[in-house]
């Protein structure tokens, strides 16, 4: 099944030596026609070369102009992108976490008291509620 399989063939010959042999007179015959033609009519084919570029440039920018990107450019203004949904939600992290860090020293000083009255007792079970409803968001978000 694995055998070496011998050939008599030279191994400089390849495809595109071979290829190169067999279409040697076809590729020459057609170079030395289109360097005549360029010596007999230089100026004829630099100005065609011209009106192509200037014809595909104004044909670019009107007959071949793709509606989707132009669409794309007047997109309405409450079409949300990617990229400002991902810095909105940064955004919203960030306060929260600063409210949370807010939260936690008001109730890391209410906790520390011996005595509490009934507004410090208010204050912290608010405080907690809040803290616990933003830990809530934010586990229920993973």
């Amino acid at each position: 099944m694995f055998r070496k399989i011998h050939s008599n063939r030279d191994p400089r010959d390849t495809v595109y030596t071979e290829l190169k042999k067999e279409f040697k007179p076809y590729v020459s015959k057609a170079g030395e026609g289109l360097k005549a033609a360029t010596s007999r009519y230089p100026k004829f084919i630099f100005w065609m070369m011209v009106i192509n570029i200037v014809l595909s440039a104004v044909l670019s920018f009107t007959v071949f102009r793709h509606k989707a990107a132009a669409k794309q450019l007047k997109k309405p203004p409450d079409a949300v992108s990617p990229v400002s949904t991902g810095f909105d939600q940064i955004m919203q992290a960030t306060a929260a976490l600063r409210e949370m860090t807010l939260l936690k020293k008001q109730i890391d000083s209410l906790s520390g008291k011996k005595q509490l009255n009934a507004r410090d007792s208010l204050v912290l079970e608010k405080a907690l509620d809040r803290f616990q409803q933003i830990n809530h968001q934010f586990n229920s978000r993973k």
